[in-house]
């Protein structure tokens, strides 16, 4: 049987993240292909963490830093890594490359994290244009680059980010694949009616800072213009770890209802006129708009929300980025029946075009085929990351094997 192991940097929380989620149906793709998947990680568990005994996936905890690792890789000698995000590769893959260099090497990006962090940065300083320059000097941009070369290929969940990095940093197209959100054909069926819906809805980790904002701004500037047009509504924020200075927000006098962590994000969905997420900064493609795609429920967002995620297609509702644009979307589309189904509709013609899991997988069962044809012709034209590879560029190795060393001796 084949094998592949994924090196998680956290244990996935699929009703929590939806980094999560995506990394649930990656093991999922690997099982319908018959392999045998084992998922490690040196982070400790918590109580939204799946179950990976109940999907028959095995499970392994991995010290960092420790030679214990090499013993483990080589005995599993998986045919396939997936590194769940640039950290890992950079704390693993030299390990991986070193004891089972034969085995194809799968960079899951997520989203961009230098993206992410010079977003927030220049959020922080009061604007949300990032210069090349920006992203260029930052150290995190280097050492995620650096990641990317070093594997075989690696995953892209946004179009936005694959065109960045063909564009503008000049990375070879067949070190990439974009693969956002592998769903289930889409059908719209026995979805509530406009009628039979109320309420807006809010959604975000309360780990994840452009959550954190969005919730914030809702809360100071958006939503008491919204209730006042609409009185009789309500927003309803939804979300697991919320810290003290969300949940302290509720106030149902002001339509205001922080709940917390949601089990069934569908049914929230469902329940919801109208889906408000206005990011001021972040990356990737955005789960929480996803699912109201999936779920009938037209999205009222901004550029960076939408950023990547409907190519040319028509917005499922509303992209603005000033609070009056943002309230007035907000109380047309909950108000306006015939706008409300055609963003609907949108949003059905954007899952089917763009996150069709049966076109998607074969898209990845492609390019895993290709590579195993002939991996080592795909690595010499890759000289860029056979160089990285080389041991005077090796710093976080030379680092990890000082610190196993210095362990021993205690």
């Amino acid at each position: 049987m084949k094998n592949v192991l994924f090196i998680g940097f956290v244990w996935p929380e699929p009703t929590t993240t939806a980094a999560g989620g995506r990394i649930m149906q990656l093991i999922n793709f690997f099982k319908q292909q018959q392999y045998k998947v084992t998922f490690a990680s040196t982070a400790a568990k918590s109580i939204y963490s799946v179950n990976f005994k109940e999907i028959d996936v095995l499970e392994e905890q991995i010290v960092l830093n420790s030679t214990s690792f090499d013993d483990f890789i080589t005995e599993l000698n998986p045919d396939i890594v997936v590194f769940d995000r640039f950290l890992t590769e950079e704390q693993f893959g030299w390990r991986v490359a070193q004891n089972i260099p034969n085995a194809i090497r799968i960079l899951d990006t997520e989203d961009l994290h230098f993206l992410r962090k010079a977003r927030e940065l220049a959020f922080k300083n009061g604007t949300i244009q990032v210069s090349e320059s920006d992203l260029k000097s930052q150290e995190i941009t280097k050492r995620e680059i650096a990641s990317i070369y070093r594997c075989d290929f690696s995953l892209l969940i946004s179009m936005y980010e694959e065109k960045l990095l063909k564009e503008t940093f000049k990375i070879d197209s067949n070190l990439l694949l974009c693969l956002p959100f592998m769903l289930e054909d889409y059908t719209a069926t026995n979805l509530p009616q406009f009628k039979d819906r109320q309420d807006f809805v809010c959604i975000g980790n309360g780990k994840h800072k452009p959550n954190i904002d969005a919730v914030l701004w809702l809360h100071k500037e958006i939503w008491p213009l919204v209730h006042k047009a609409l009185p009789n509504a309500n927003l309803h924020i939804y979300g697991a770890y919320l810290p003290q200075q969300i949940t302290e927000k509720h106030n149902p006098k002001t339509g205001f209802l922080v709940h917390g962590w949601g089990e069934d994000v569908n049914q929230i969905m469902q329940q919801a006129k109208v889906n408000l997420a206005p990011l001021r900064f972040g990356a990737g493609i955005k789960g929480k708009l996803i699912d109201a795609m999936y779920n009938g429920t037209p999205n009222v967002t901004t550029k960076i929300g939408a950023e990547g995620m409907h190519g040319n297609l028509p917005w499922n509702g509303e992209i603005k980025d000033t609070v009056a644009n943002l309230v007035a979307a907000a109380v047309d589309l909950y108000t306006n029946e015939t706008k409300w189904l055609q963003a609907q509709k949108n949003g059905e013609e954007i899952l089917k075009t763009y996150y069709a899991k049966s076109n998607l997988e074969t898209e990845l069962s492609n390019k895993i085929s290709t590579l195993q044809k002939d991996l080592e012709k795909h690595r010499n034209t890759n000289f860029i990351g056979s160089l990285l590879q080389h041991h005077s560029m090796t710093s976080t190795k030379y680092l990890s094997k000082w610190i196993a060393e210095k362990e021993k001796n205690k």
